[in-house]
């Protein structure tokens, strides 16, 4: 090999370390960068501000005070006005139980109701206690305790009917209550809880359906037979009627109707709320099996009752 060959391979060999450097140090930056976007990503799906857990840093300071879904009516959802069905067929609902039949005569009975709005989740640990705190309860005798987005239980009838009232008295003092919700209020809505039409319209819509979802039974969009609670809105229901979540199973969620047989009558719900009776509850539990989380199910509890598997949602009513 000549002189000039040797030198040129020498320079080769030199100029190797160098290329290999280069190449190292533009994977690493890939690398790093991958990490960086990865972890980016990560930190944009922690603010989904759909999941009621993840608003404390964002949005509304009252969504942040109160412990509201940051939304433009603070996770209300408006209802419109129209008839629905209410009760059960047997003929075409297997699994119906005889106190959801609408009278002797009649399966089913249609009911209009007036445009209201009612809560997409289920009232969270989080916003009870801070009413609780507030009120002076004592959430160690309540025996309020899991994860801050769990639904609120081991609560009474008459803690929940709190809690509303509560929650109406902030939204109509708070400057920071969306100017939508205002009018609301100010037009004759008070925040309650719902009446038993009013939770089964939002709940089956004006289709008649058995389930939230539809007519078929599944555990995709409902927390039942599981025997735990979960995070509230944590199967979410883009299918079901006016995508409101664990409207089946979760928690029973009281309200403001006392157990009267069909036919339904609005005028029998009770204006006065402190009268005793048996409250309808609805939507079964994490414990209820399959029968229990259909929309028409009835159940009804003492006002003093308190249990891991009933809740509530409140609803903006102009029912009065």
């Amino acid at each position: 090999m000549s002189e000039e060959d040797l030198e040129s391979s020498h320079q080769q060999r030199k100029k190797v370390p160098g290329r290999t450097i280069g190449f190292s140090v533009m994977s690493a930056i890939i690398f790093f960068v991958s990490i960086w976007m990865v972890i980016q990503g990560n930190n944009e799906a922690s603010r989904d501000l759909s999941n009621p857990s993840n608003f404390e840093n964002f949005g509304n300071s009252l969504s942040v005070e109160l412990r509201l879904p940051n939304a433009p009516l603070l996770g209300f959802v408006e209802v419109e006005a129209s008839e629905f069905v209410m009760g059960s067929n047997p003929a075409l609902d297997r699994l119906a139980y005889e106190n959801e039949r609408w009278s002797s005569r009649q399966r089913q009975g249609e009911v209009y109701l007036p445009s209201f709005y009612i809560s997409r989740y289920e009232t969270t640990i989080a916003q009870f206690g801070v009413y609780a705190e507030e009120v002076g309860l004592d959430l160690e005798q309540i025996e309020l305790a899991g994860s801050p987005d769990f639904a609120a239980h081991n609560i009474t009838w008459s803690d929940a009917v709190g809690y509303a009232g509560w929650l109406d008295s902030k939204l109509r003092s708070s400057p920071s209550t969306p100017e939508k919700l205002k009018t609301i209020l100010d037009g004759g809505g008070r925040v309650t809880l719902p009446s038993e039409a009013e939770w089964e319209k939002a709940a089956r819509g004006t289709d008649g359906r058995i389930f939230p979802w539809g007519s078929q039974p599944t555990s995709d969009f409902a927390n039942f037979n599981t025997g735990e609670i979960h995070s509230v809105g944590s199967k979410s229901c883009s299918e079901c009627a006016y995508g409101l979540a664990d409207m089946a199973g979760n928690v029973w969620e009281f309200t403001r109707s006392p157990l009267q047989d069909y036919p339904y009558d609005p005028e029998d719900d009770l204006e006065n709320l402190s009268e005793d009776a048996l409250w309808v509850m609805r939507g079964g539990s994490f414990a209820d099996s399959i029968n229990n989380v259909r929309t028409a199910v009835r159940g009804a509890v003492d006002p003093g009752v308190r249990s891991s598997t009933i809740g509530f949602r409140v609803a903006i009513s102009t029912a009065q």
